[in-house]
C-alpha cells in the first residue's frame, strides 16, 4: 500500500502582482506629468469665468478657484514633486553611501565620528529637519533639496556602512587584499554588488518620504509657493472648496496616495535565501 502524501501548497505570487501594479502607476503618473506638459493646457492660465467647474469634456477634472485646468496642475505637480525627490534621493544615496564605504575602509576614529554625526541627525525627525532648512528660504528649491538630503543619507549611510564592514572582514577581501588587490578593484567586485539590490530598494522608500515631505511642507506654507503647482499646496488652496467642489481636493489626495503607495510596491521586498 502507497504512503499518501499531503498535497503540495503553492504560494501564491503576490509580490510580483504588486510589483507590476506599482511599476504600472508610477509609468502612468509619469506619462501624465509628461503628457500634460506637451499636450495639455498651460497651469498658469486662468479663467475667472470658469471658476470651480466640474469636471467636463473642456476640462477632464474640472477647474480651480482661479479658473485653472486641474488636470494641467496635476501634471506640473507630479514633475516638480518627482524632480524634487528623485534629485534629492539620488544626492542622498550618492553621500551615504560614499561616507559609508569611507567609514568601513578606514575605521577608527572616522568610523566613530560619522556614526556619532548620524546618530545625531536622525535624533530629530526627519519632517522638523527639512522645516527648519525650508523656513530658511521658503519656497526655494534648493532649501528643499538641502533638506531632504539632510535626512535621508542617515539611512544609506548605516546599511553601507554595516553591509560593507561584515564584507571586507570577509576571507574573499582578504585573500584579495594579500594578492595585492587595490581598493577600486576590492570595492568594484566584492563589496558594491551585494549592496545594489538593498540601495535600490532603500532609494525608492526614500523617494516616497521625500514626495510625502514636499507635499506636507506645501501643505503648511513652507515648501514651494504659488504659481508653482505642487500636491501639498493644491490641497491647501482646494480646502475652502471641499463642499462646493469636493473633485478639486480629490484629485491631488488621490494622486500622493497613489505615487507613494506604488513606489513602496514597485521594488518589493528582500528575497529570502532558500533554507
Amino acid at each position: 500500500m502507497s504512503a499518501m502524501h499531503p498535497p503540495a501548497i503553492v504560494d501564491v505570487p503576490s509580490r510580483p502582482v504588486l510589483q507590476h501594479w506599482g511599476l504600472g502607476v508610477l509609468v502612468a503618473v509619469l506619462l501624465l506629468g509628461l503628457g500634460s506638459a506637451w499636450l495639455g493646457q498651460d497651469p498658469a492660465i486662468q479663467n475667472l469665468d470658469q471658476t470651480l467647474s466640474a469636471p467636463s469634456g473642456a476640462h477632464w477634472l474640472g477647474t480651480d478657484h482661479l479658473g485653472r485646468d486641474l488636470l494641467a496642475c496635476l501634471g506640473e505637480a507630479v514633475r516638480v514633486s518627482f524632480w524634487l525627490a528623485l534629485g534629492s534621493a539620488l544626492l542622498a544615496v550618492a553621500l551615504g553611501s560614499l561616507l559609508g564605504l569611507w567609514a568601513a575602509w578606514q575605521r577608527g576614529w572616522a568610523d566613530r565620528m560619522l556614526r556619532l554625526w548620524a546618530d545625531g541627525v536622525a535624533a530629530i525627525p526627519g519632517l522638523l529637519w527639512v522645516l527648519l532648512v525650508a523656513a530658511l528660504a521658503p519656497g526655494h528649491k534648493w532649501a528643499l533639496y538641502s533638506g531632504l538630503v539632510l535626512t535621508a543619507w542617515v539611512e544609506f549611510f548605516r546599511l553601507v556602512r554595516s553591509r560593507a564592514s561584515l564584507t571586507l572582514a570577509g576571507d574573499a577581501v582578504q585573500a584579495g587584499r594579500l594578492l595585492g588587490f587595490g581598493a577600486p578593484y576590492l570595492l568594484r567586485w566584492y563589496v558594491l554588488p551585494p549592496l545594489l539590490a538593498d540601495l535600490l530598494r532603500l532609494w525608492s522608500y526614500a523617494v516616497a518620504n521625500a514626495v510625502l515631505a514636499v507635499a506636507a511642507l506645501g501643505f503648511v506654507g513652507v515648501g514651494l509657493r504659488p504659481p508653482t503647482a505642487e500636491l501639498g499646496l493644491m490641497m491647501t488652496e482646494a480646502l475652502p472648496y471641499y463642499d462646493e467642489a469636493p473633485w478639486l481636493l480629490a484629485g491631488p489626495v488621490l494622486l500622493l496616495v497613489l505615487v507613494v503607495a506604488a513606489l513602496q510596491s514597485a521594488t518589493g521586498a528582500p528575497q529570502k535565501d532558500p533554507a
